[in-house]
């Protein structure tokens, strides 16, 4: 451009005329040397839009790179967007083309925002206090019952109890005896004793020479007389009227001591006594006024309260 230039000076410096033809030449030669290409108004918009969206995203990416969020992953560099472009893969047998259709106009494409993420944790609040404790809710109903579990381990020893009251124990006992001989009659005599050995709470009575029974159960007797010479002994120990045993002795040249004894169940109030038989016989008990020969005993065996 500079020679066709200073050689067009030198001719208008001379003063010779120029044809229009080769004025024509000279301003083509202009334009092809200069090399630049012929730009419309449209052109010139969009190649200024261009360059101010380049250098928005420059600032963008200066701004990215310094704030160091977690969002580094989702930026592209720009440079890598503007040059390329969204390619066709899905066909295999299509050629990838990897320049625009018109390579000194590139396409343009819209950039990516960075968007920052905000951590929602850093902005949670200390916890509050407790509140009011609510109303009790209505009972539910009641389950059926479980399983008997296993027992227990066995606990430790008790103390000791306070003492009980004494066995309430009944006993009724008398022993009575007769100094005084006796001998029959025309009537059944009843023997009477003088000596009172044991009476026990006064169950045998001294005027009637009768035992009454006041604790029910099973009693002992025993009888002891002294027989005369040359008269029998003959006696019944009775139970009520009734003629339970007999103590008989034959008439013999010489006196001897007989005995006799047994058991009895009796009731309340029932009777025991000792009877002589009345005068058929010579019938007689041997006694004096210093010794008692004569002895009638008896005493509660088992009472029938305890079965």
């Amino acid at each position: 451009m500079t020679d066709v230039t200073s050689c067009f000076l030198k001719m208008k410096v001379c003063g010779g005329p120029l044809p229009s033809s080769l004025c024509a030449w000279v301003v083509l030669l202009i334009l092809v040397e200069s090399g630049e290409p012929y730009r419309t108004p449209y052109d010139q918009e969009q190649g200024q839009n261009r360059d101010r969206d380049r250098e928005r995203t420059d600032s963008r990416l200066d701004t990215m790179t310094d704030t160091r969020t977690d969002t580094r992953d989702y930026h592209r560099d720009a440079s890598e967007v503007r040059g390329k472009e969204c390619q066709r893969c899905c066909d295999p047998g299509e050629e990838i083309r990897t320049q625009s259709a018109n390579p000194q106009y590139p396409q343009h494409y819209p950039q990516y925002q960075a968007v920052p993420q905000i951590n929602i944790t850093i902005l949670k609040g200390e916890k509050g206090d407790s509140g009011q404790r609510g109303p009790y809710g209505k009972s539910g109903k009641s389950g059926q019952s479980g399983p008997r579990g296993p027992n227990g381990i066995k606990g430790t020893k008790g103390s000791i109890g306070t003492p009980g009251d004494p066995c309430k124990a009944q006993y009724a006992a008398f022993s009575v005896g007769r100094k005084k001989a006796i001998h029959s009659n025309d009537y059944y005599q009843t023997l009477v004793f003088d000596t009172e050995l044991v009476n026990l709470y006064g169950h045998f009575n001294m005027f009637t020479g009768k035992f009454y029974c006041y604790v029910p159960g099973i009693y002992y007797f025993s009888l002891n007389v002294h027989t005369w010479n040359q008269k029998e002994t003959y006696v019944h120990v009775m139970h009520n009227e009734r003629e339970v045993v007999i103590l008989y002795a034959q008439s013999s040249d010489r006196s001897i001591m007989q005995s006799q004894g047994l058991m009895l169940e009796l009731e309340r109030e029932d009777q025991v006594w000792v009877r002589l038989f009345k005068g058929e016989r010579e019938n007689a008990i041997f006694s004096d006024d210093f010794d008692t020969y004569i002895t009638f005993n008896g005493h509660l065996i088992k009472p029938k309260s305890e079965g």
